[in-house]
């Protein structure tokens, strides 16, 4: 999330919340596609991390950048620590690790998402090349550890790395040495927001999977397909992972509202200033917590925002849906994450048939696959089965629905084609780790340096 919200609407009831996500429902023909992407600044002199500071820190880049797009800067405490477009189409922002995220625009096709995603590595190249920086497309940092992790100037994460460690075991290796590649889509309903989300809950574990790209930590083998997907198995298991109750038929915006009330807080935002609040519930702030620890302490509009971008479920709900299984990777990825759910979600067909095969899938059942991931990768077995089945199962489904969409580039090619890196995976039996890990083993020598070389944008 490039910029914290500031809407200062009080909240009167806990109906103001629901009517607040309700408020994202939208006809067919307004539904977009919003993908986000993020990757590792790194010297090319020692693949070595970039700071932040410095004239050829990771500042540089922001305000190199800034010259290039004219987009706002986003300020704390007087650093620039992202960018915005003027019209809110877009955004860079800074992971606490020094990871560059591009929130990109809401785009009506997968052909628009791949331009956006080729035009802002190009952009990228023309700022950090000159200043010896490239940067890595894994899901998870292969050589630093986290002392030699920058740490960029960010309120909220000041909190926050304050407050992993108490909640869990992998919460720092979470903020600062993973990156991801996510989409955000719409719904036009709490009923058509409930179908979605549950195959996409139901199917997250395989999109861990199909884009499983993170074996390596501190310059070894971590013995992962996913180590980012493992480091979200305890993170903070009070606002991430999978959530029992999307199970149910009744599920809708209301019981979204109610669980993300009882997660803890992690900030208050009040004239600029970041107010810790990890010590209270969203709830608790409504009863009037913090009405005497920080200035104008009932809560707002702007403040359920902020709090909803600080749950991390496999699947989360704002005003939209937002799928976040998957490890960052190579360009190509960039524009098969999304094809993957477009084809699934946005074409009626394509729901009916995946939502029929996810159907009588138990929350147990999906959690075991979800621990086993991780480590197995499309190797893991769900209902006696490996999951490069299923895979092959779900691409036809995705393939059927982005030919249905029928949206076709200039030379005529659908958006099905983006879809083709993760047929690769499939037809040669392989994900992207399993290939690192014999690169590692065999042509590389045991050495990491090379991943630097072979997964760079």
């Amino acid at each position: 999330m490039a910029r914290d919200t500031t809407d200062s609407r009080p909240i009167e009831r806990v109906e103001d919340l629901v009517e607040d996500i309700a408020k994202g429902c939208k006809p067919r023909e307004k539904w977009r596609i919003g993908t986000e992407h993020e990757k590792f600044p790194f010297y090319v002199d020692g693949n070595r991390p970039v700071p932040y500071e410095g004239e050829r820190g990771i500042r540089a880049i922001l305000e190199g950048m800034q010259r290039i797009l004219g987009w706002d800067p986003i300020e704390d405490a007087g650093n620039i620590i992202g960018l915005v477009e003027p019209t809110g189409q877009g955004a860079i922002s800074l992971e606490p690790g020094g990871q560059f995220e591009l929130s990109g625009a809401p785009l009506e096709t997968l052909h628009q998402t791949c331009r956006e995603g080729n035009a802002h590595l190009a952009q990228l190249r023309e700022i950090a090349e000159p200043l010896g920086i490239r940067f890595l497309g894994l899901g998870g940092s292969p050589k630093w550890t986290l002392a030699e992790t920058p740490v960029m100037p960010k309120s909220r994460y000041q909190i926050m790395t304050a407050y992993m460690p108490k909640v869990g075991s992998h919460g720092l290796d979470m903020m600062y040495r993973t990156c991801t590649i996510q989409v955000n889509l719409d719904f036009s309903s709490e009923a058509d927001m409930r179908r979605k989300m549950q195959v996409a809950q139901r199917l997250q574990p395989l999109s861990t999977a199909l884009f499983a790209n993170s074996p390596f930590t501190e310059g070894r083998l971590n013995g992962f397909q996913s180590w980012r997907g493992e480091i979200w198995r305890d993170t903070d298991n009070q606002r991430a992972g999978l959530l029992p109750f999307v199970f149910s038929p009744r599920f809708g915006f209301a019981d979204y509202v109610e669980w993300a009330l009882d997660v803890p807080m992690y900030f208050v935002i009040r004239d600029g200033r970041y107010y810790d609040c990890t010590h209270v519930t969203f709830r608790q702030f409504m009863a009037g917590a913090l009405k005497d620890e920080v200035p104008d302490g009932w809560p707002t509009i702007g403040d359920w925002s902020n709090h909803l971008s600080t749950v991390f479920p496999d699947v989360r709900l704002k005003r939209f849906l937002e799928m976040r299984g998957a490890d960052g990777g190579p360009w190509r990825r960039i524009c098969a994450l999304p094809a993957f759910w477009v084809g699934l979600l946005y074409d009626d067909v394509a729901l009916d048939a995946v939502e029929e095969l996810t159907a009588d899938w138990s929350f147990e059942e999906v959690q075991q696959m979800r621990d086993a991931v991780p480590g197995e990768g499309l190797s893991a077995l769900f209902r006696n089965h490996k999951l490069f089945e299923m895979a092959r199962e779900v691409l036809a489904i995705s393939r059927t629905g982005l030919t249905n969409r029928r949206r076709v580039n200039a030379e005529g090619y659908d958006e099905a084609s983006f879809l083709s890196p993760l047929d690769e995976i499939v037809a040669r039996g392989t994900t992207s780790a399993e290939e690192l890990t014999n690169a590692f083993n065999t042509r590389w020598g045991g050495s990491i340096e090379p991943v630097f070389l072979e997964q760079a944008y």
